[in-house]
């Protein structure tokens, strides 16, 4: 049986590039993938998943009323192996769902890797409902930015670096606007916990 995998982490952890390299652990043994991103971050990266050490592969689009059943029912190849998704943290909790019955019902193993908190501490919608659903939860490790503990946290900085605490939910952005941080810093940068 097919499961739902979710591979969290903060920024800098090599979330894609884990997603990517699993795509081509697939496409080397000829076996297909669909590869999928959420439309907040299609626009930075011209519609590909693109890690920060070069490696990149184009992705199916997915705005918030993208039916993921119905997608990959229409499209499917006979050698169709498995399901990508970046930045799983901006899904909505339907979406999350219909994975979980694209892994249940059409029985493909279905691996989302994405951001469980935002800057505020707060979950996002995609990442509470993978929290929830997920069969297997696998955290990605990276190190604080300000010292050598594990970050589980992410700090946002404003144009001249400082600390924002208010503000959108979704800025998309990479190290020039967010910054990886232990809990331990993330208190004392933003005082919310």
């Amino acid at each position: 049986m097919a499961k739902l995998h979710f591979f969290y982490s903060t920024m800098n952890a090599g979330k894609s590039t884990s997603l990517l390299q699993s795509n081509h652990n697939y496409k080397e043994n000829g076996l297909d993938t669909m590869i999928f991103l959420p439309n907040e971050t299609s626009k930075l990266s011209n519609g590909q998943i693109v890690s920060r050490i070069g490696l990149k592969a184009k992705a199916v689009i997915a705005n918030k009323d993208f039916n993921f059943i119905k997608y990959i029912k229409d499209n499917k190849s006979e050698n169709l192996s498995c399901i990508l998704i970046d930045e799983a943290q901006f899904l909505t909790k339907e979406q999350v769902r219909q994975l979980g019955q694209v892994a249940d019902r059409l029985n493909y193993p279905v691996m989302c890797y994405g951001i469980r908190t935002d800057f505020r501490g707060e979950l996002f919608e995609g990442s509470a409902e993978l929290l929830t659903l997920a069969d297997n939860l696998i955290e990605l490790k990276t190190i604080c930015s300000l010292c050598s503990r594990k970050a589980t946290m992410v700090v946002r900085k404003d144009d001249s670096g400082k600390v924002v605490t208010e503000g959108s939910k979704v800025v998309v952005g990479g190290n020039d606007i967010y910054m990886p941080v232990c809990r331990k810093h993330y208190r004392k940068l933003t005082k919310l916990i």
